[in-house]
C-alpha cells in the first residue's frame, strides 16, 4: 500500500498518530521500507512500528498523574524548570531498549530520525533562539505544511538511520535530541556536534521519501495540525487529524487530552482505511 512513512512533529499531538496507525496500519496491510521521524513524530514513529502503543500510553498516564507542573521554578537554577524533559527521556529510556532495537534492525525497515545542525560558528544558544523564533514567525505568518526559512537561515538536517546505531543508548539520545527546543530541553550533542530540533529545517520530513516517489513507490505522511491546504505530490497521500486536536505540544497536566488525541487518531485511521479500500 505505501513503501514509506513521515512521522512530523507536534509533541503531545503526535498520540493522534499512534492512534492513526493503529488502525491504519494492519486494515490496510502497510508494512513500509522506510520510515522517517521527527521531533515527537519520531517516537511515535518507534513505538508504532515495534507495537507497544498500549504500554506508551499506560506509562504517560502514570507520568502526567504524578502531579508535577508545565513549569517549575524551583528548577530554574539547575535548568530544570521544564518537568517534561525528563518525564521524555525516561520514557525514551525505557521503550527505546536493547530489546526494542534488536527488533527494529531484524525488521526490513529503515527508520531515520531527523536533527537540524546549527550553521556553523554560530553559538549554540543563539542558533536554538534564532531557529526556535524563525519556525514560529514563519508558521505564525504563513503557516506552510513544509517550512523554509530555517534552512535559509542555515540550519541542516542530519537523518540518523536507527539501524547503524551501535547500541538503545544512541537511539534514544538521537530521538530525545531531535524533540531539543531549548529551554524546554536543552541542547543535545550528536557524534560529538550540536543537534536540535529536526522541525528547524523541516517539522514535515519528507527529503528522504523523494527517491522512493521518482522511482513510483507511494509515500504516506501523517500530519499532525490541520491545514488548509496540502502539497499535490505524485505518489504521495497527506493525511492529517479531522479537527484541531486539544491538546498542547508539552503539556503534562492533562493526560485525557493526550488519550482523547490518540483516540481521534483511531477513528481517523478506520475511516481513511474505508476510503482506501
Amino acid at each position: 500500500m505505501f513503501d514509506a512513512v513521515s512521522f512530523p512533529g507536534g509533541g503531545n499531538r503526535c498520540y493522534w498518530q499512534g492512534g492513526f496507525w493503529e488502525a491504519a496500519a494492519p486494515a490496510l496491510n502497510i508494512s513500509p521500507k522506510h520510515v522517517v521521524g521527527v521531533s515527537g513524530g519520531a517516537f511515535a514513529a518507534a513505538y508504532s512500528l515495534l507495537g507497544v502503543g498500549n504500554e506508551v500510553r499506560a506509562l504517560v498516564v502514570d507520568g502526567c498523574e504524578r502531579g508535577l507542573p508545565n513549569f517549575d521554578w524551583r528548577g530554574l537554577s539547575r535548568g530544570e524548570a521544564f518537568p517534561v524533559a525528563s518525564l521524555y527521556r525516561e520514557l525514551l529510556d525505557t521503550i527505546l531498549d536493547a530489546p526494542a532495537l534488536d527488533a527494529i534492525k531484524a525488521r526490513a525497515v529503515d527508520l531515520q530520525v531527523v536533527v537540524s545542525r546549527p550553521p556553523r560558528r554560530w553559538p549554540p544558544a543563539l542558533a536554538a533562539a534564532i531557529g526556535l523564533g524563525a519556525y514560529q514567525l514563519e508558521k505564525k505568518l504563513r503557516s506552510p505544511v513544509h517550512p523554509r526559512w530555517g534552512t535559509r537561515l542555515g540550519f541542516t538536517p542530519t537523518h540518523v538511520s536507527v539501524r547503524t546505531l551501535p547500541d538503545a543508548r544512541a537511539w534514544a539520545d538521537a530521538t530525545f535530541a531531535s524533540a531539543c527546543v531549548p529551554p524546554i530541553i536543552g541542547i543535545q550533542r550528536i557524534d560529538g556536534a550540536p543537534a536540535m530540533d529536526g522541525g528547524f529545517t523541516d517539522n514535515v520530513p519528507v527529503e528522504p521519501l523523494r527517491a522512493i516517489e521518482a522511482q513510483g513507490g507511494r509515500t504516506l505522511v501523517l500530519l499532525t495540525r490541520r491545514y488548509a491546504t496540502t502539497p499535490s505530490i505524485p505518489n504521495r497521500v497527506y493525511v492529517q487529524p479531522s479537527e484541531a486536536l486539544d491538546v498542547s505540544q508539552f503539556d503534562i497536566t492533562r493526560p485525557e487530552a493526550i488519550l482523547r488525541a490518540y483516540e481521534r487518531g483511531l477513528r481517523d485511521g478506520e475511516r481513511f482505511a474505508r476510503t482506501m479500500r
